[in-house]
């Protein structure tokens, strides 16, 4: 078996990472969204990064897998006693990972490094890689100006109307030594682009100078999963982004946002009707159940995925060998 890579972030696309990392275990390395992390109280909060560590873990909070199970919030409760900010809850344990990725970022540590060790401190087999070692930042344009993504997340709701994104620090940011190894092996078989906004947790990972281009240097296939089923987000706010950016909110859509960087796409079945709109954009199309509810559903969709990824490596292998 070869080397897979998932470009992953938010709740469903660890999910997927977890169903990959069961079927493939160490020949996984995912690439991570930071462009949502953000200071609280001086402290290093990397969202998407945590949630894929403890669902990784197996010790996610299965309602909240974005904080550890068991976790509680005396800390929180005291700091808001104190005088401190309350706008954002968090939980004991979550503290934890801020509190030594500040700490060791401020011993000069990358992020890179530190995370790699906090999966060799969880058993994680799989190879976790922030996106790039120096700040990115998700900035959401709205009509009152940009505003940062974890600030329209928390303090405005998602509320105000979307007018665009801009990606602050990406033109300075650069690919992490280790990405360039997973994307540049020769054992590369597959990219998997998990479930997940496509504006603020893949393409910030896409703004990446270079990372384009190292997607696609090793001709390995290229397969994107709906985070749209039945016109709606699982979780978060793409539906309503894909409305307020005047584009329509269905998997289709979502296609189209990785047009002429993905070569395969994975649609849910009720959404089977949408299969030949994508198909007609050049995109090979894979019908299935995406959702995925439980662990067995997790490893299902990832052999799904792979199995498909596969058919189009062997279809463009055939294909080159006839010219």
């Amino acid at each position: 078996m070869g080397l897979v890579v998932a470009l992953s972030g938010q709740v469903g696309g660890a999910k997927l990472a977890d169903g990959l990392a069961r079927l493939r275990g160490a020949d996984l390395a995912a690439i991570v969204n930071t462009g949502d992390d953000y200071e609280h109280l001086g402290l290093h909060f990397s969202p998407d990064l945590d949630t894929l560590l403890y669902v990784l873990a197996g010790i996610a909070d299965p309602a909240a897998p974005w904080e550890p199970e068991g976790e509680s919030h005396a800390v929180y409760e005291m700091v808001r006693r104190l005088g401190g900010p309350d706008r954002l809850r968090f939980g004991d344990r979550s503290l934890a990972a801020p509190l030594l990725r500040t700490a060791w970022e401020g011993a000069d540590r990358r992020l890179t490094q530190i995370t790699a060790d906090m999966c060799r401190r969880l058993g994680i087999a799989a190879r976790v890689l922030p996106m790039s070692d120096e700040p990115v930042r998700t900035h959401v344009l709205t009509d009152d100006g940009a505003v940062p993504f974890h600030e329209y997340f928390t303090d405005l709701g998602c509320e105000p109307p979307v007018r665009g994104f801009q990606y602050a620090g990406a033109d300075l940011a650069r690919v992490t030594p280790e990405i360039a190894d997973v994307l540049d092996s020769p054992e590369l078989e597959a990219v998997v682009i998990c479930p997940a906004n496509p504006y603020h947790t893949i393409r910030p990972i896409l703004e990446v100078p270079g990372m384009r281009e190292l997607l696609r240097k090793r001709g390995a296939p290229i397969v994107a999963v709906t985070p749209i089923v039945g016109g709606k987000a699982l979780k978060g706010s793409a539906g309503k982004m894909m409305a307020e950016l005047r584009h329509e909110a269905s998997a289709k859509r979502v296609a189209l946002e990785y047009l002429r960087l993905i070569d395969g796409f994975v649609l849910d079945d009720v959404d089977a009707h949408q299969a030949e709109a994508v198909r007609a954009c050049g995109i090979e199309v894979l019908v299935t159940q995406t959702v995925m509810r439980t662990v067995e559903d997790r490893a299902r969709l990832a052999r799904a995925v792979l199995d498909f990824a596969a058919e189009i490596r062997e279809r463009k292998r055939a294909e080159a060998e006839q010219t």
